[in-house]
């Protein structure tokens, strides 16, 4: 079965393209971002976050209006001011060949060229990767961060490192200043951590981790979104050292992906590559969480 890649306007994201197997589909926009902003079954629902009324958003002084749109995209961390939230609203080169499609925006004004590589495969499942290239004639000190927004009222399940270190340390948690430990949407437990969107409460949450299980599974309705990734390796992560991290609030919960935090060198490349694999379950969403869980 062969991937087919065509062009199609998507709700108010304007002209896009449509990457279809007959089982699954991706749209991807090309008149800004880019962005994924569907993911699923060929009739299926979107089991990405589509912000169509463009609720989330950060003004940028200077430099205009960032959108998040929804979906998945790629930034760079540290998470500052200006350079995380520089606007991304303008049309993005595509290019598919051999069953890949590749997206390429402008390059930004700090010198970072960013791109998205797109392969699908004949089942249910593609991957992704996501480059980030140093254009200056200088080293910047960066980390390759994708981020996957999901649609509301699912739950989240993230397997917590089990290496038995002995005397040492083996997982590491990080908070950030607005998310409250006792929050009723966030469980934590010994193999595992779970994390609820709940549409009725506007208080964000984020949290970080080792991940060292190379997966996290998001559960809503009848959907199973599994995201696959490299393993955990001692380099220098963001954020405490945490190559995943999640967050919430009362209309998407995100999957991000974290690679190294170093210096890259003038025309290095950093890159996060993640599989998506989806698939559907007649059973409670406790019953996948428990098979999942016995598995680790």
């Amino acid at each position: 079965m062969s991937v087919k890649c065509y062009e199609t306007d998507y709700k108010n994201y304007g002209k896009c393209l449509c990457l279809d197997n007959g089982i699954i589909k991706l749209i991807a926009t090309i008149d800004v971002g880019p962005r994924i902003v569907f993911f699923g079954f060929t009739d299926g629902d979107n089991v990405l976050f589509e912000d169509i009324d463009r609720n989330f958003y950060e003004i940028n002084n200077g430099y205009g209006v960032w959108y998040a749109y929804g979906g998945h995209r790629i930034w760079s961390a540290p998470e500052v001011m200006p350079e995380t939230y520089l606007p991304d609203n303008a049309k993005v080169e595509a290019h598919f060949d051999g069953g890949v499609l590749t997206l390429t925006p402008a390059m930004t004004k700090f010198e970072k060229q960013f791109e998205m590589v797109i392969s699908m495969d004949d089942k249910n499942s593609l991957t992704i990767e996501n480059r980030i290239t140093n254009c200056s004639d200088k080293p910047s000190e960066f980390a390759p961060w994708s981020v996957t927004g999901l649609a509301a009222g699912g739950t989240e399940i993230i397997p917590l490192c089990r290496d038995d270190k002995g005397f040492l340390p083996n997982r590491t948690m990080a908070l950030w200043s607005y998310s409250a430990i006792n929050d009723h949407r966030f469980v934590l437990a010994d193999k595992y951590a779970l994390l609820r969107q709940d549409p009725k409460e506007k208080k964000a949450f984020k949290a970080g981790f080792n991940v060292t299980g190379k997966q996290v599974l998001y559960i809503n309705g009848r959907n199973i979104f599994r995201m696959c990734f490299d393993e955990y390796e001692k380099v220098n992560y963001p954020d405490f050292c945490c190559n995943y991290e999640t967050y919430t609030n009362d209309l998407f919960l995100e999957c991000e992906l974290l690679g190294e935090l170093k210096s890259y060198q003038p025309n290095e490349t950093a890159c996060i590559k993640e599989r998506w694999e989806l698939s559907t379950t007649e059973w409670s969403p406790e019953k996948v969480i428990d098979e999942f869980i016995s598995k680790i």
